[in-house]
């Protein structure tokens, strides 16, 4: 997506409530992302992931945050393996190895805040 259409997409949730479990949908056999705010400072994504979906260990240079908007994942920091339902949250700091499994299909935000 060009950023010009990402900034129409944003502009359309600017002012208006809405669910954020709704504003991603799951796809059989994937990951799907949506950003919902990309500016210098920082990012919002909303994610969904079919059942044993994942992302592979990776490193960020800054600090995330990650909540569990629907179902449960396995989210691994430095090695840790934690196991997050509905409603919990973890931050993931930078520079340290991460990956993150859908146990059952899953939602999440990821905020990453960069300055």
């Amino acid at each position: 997506m060009e950023h010009n259409e990402k900034q129409r997409d944003t502009k359309k949730l600017t002012g208006i409530a809405a669910r954020l479990n709704d504003l991603v949908d799951y796809q059989d056999g994937a990951v799907v992302s949506r950003t919902i705010i990309d500016k210098k400072t920082g990012t919002l994504t909303l994610f969904s992931f079919d059942e044993g979906q994942g992302l592979s260990e990776h490193t960020a240079p800054f600090d995330a945050l990650v909540y569990i908007l629907d179902g449960e994942a396995e989210v691994t920091i430095s090695g840790n393996c934690l196991q997050l339902k509905e409603g919990v949250m973890v931050i993931m700091p930078a520079n340290e190895p991460h990956a993150l499994r859908a146990i059952k299909r899953f939602k999440m935000m990821l905020v990453m805040i960069k300055s």
